[in-house]
């Protein structure tokens, strides 16, 4: 072999040994999850819900950003699925924060204000102010109160009084190509149905009534067609 082929064969092995290398280090950004460069760092802005998300978070409440305090919210942020995750006390975190209070005053009496019928028989009823739903028999509990994520602005899930129409377990949607299980229809393409991604994660669905797995399955186990669905209240932020 000629110098000039030498020198090409030391290269080529360089080049090859470099591509292993690549093609070896990439998984490992994979699978050991986020990197510290691609971790969302805490701001040191003070959000226009300071003082309201302090209190909330049992934090000292004097309106102004620590350390700390961008901890806790980051910490909330990321249990219910809030981006940008950065610990900034911003109108969607506080919302979140009021409509888990809301959902945890209801305790076991959901329609204490009798918004809900109770002359049908069994019903599912959705109060989409509070997020939440439950199944009663006239004026007795059957099920829930439980959390829901409603149809985001512009997709708002209809209110008024419906009917289950169409139950399938394992429904697909040919429109945003993803798995409803449990989908319950009561209203043109609008179910009840489990969700897999964090279950209060903004902005909304499409219109459906997105529910944990559980529960969705205890509703599919509960009502069956032609049961009363009535749905009432106004999502906040649509």
């Amino acid at each position: 072999m000629t110098r000039v082929g030498n020198i090409r064969g030391i290269r080529g092995r360089r080049v090859l040994a470099l591509a292993v290398a690549g093609l070896t280090a990439a998984p490992a950004l994979v699978l050991g999850g986020t990197t510290t460069a691609q971790a969302a760092s805490c701001t040191t802005s003070t959000g226009p819900y300071q003082k309201q998300v302090e209190n909330y978070l049992k934090r000292p409440v004097d309106g102004r950003q620590s350390a700390a305090d961008c901890k806790a919210i980051q910490s909330f942020q990321r249990t219910y699925g809030i981006t940008p995750d950065i610990g900034y006390a911003g109108p969607v975190t506080w919302r979140t924060m009021k409509t888990l209070t809301a959902q945890k005053a209801a305790g076991k009496n959901p329609n204490k204000d009798k918004k809900c019928p109770t002359n049908k028989g069994r019903i599912a009823c959705v109060d989409l102010t509070r997020q939440l739903s439950w199944i009663q028999d006239g004026s007795k509990l059957k099920y829930g109160p439980v959390p829901i994520r409603s149809g985001r602005n512009g997709y708002e899930t209809r209110t008024g009084s419906k009917k289950i129409y169409l139950r399938h377990i394992k429904h697909w949607s040919t429109l945003y190509h993803l798995w409803m299980p449990y989908s319950q229809f009561f209203d043109g393409g609008q179910a009840f149905h489990s969700v897999s991604l964090k279950m209060w994660n903004p902005p909304g669905s499409h219109g459906c009534v997105n529910m944990r797995d559980a529960d969705a399955k205890a509703y599919w186990n509960l009502l069956k067609n032609g049961d009363d669905v009535y749905v009432y209240g106004r999502k906040p932020g649509t």
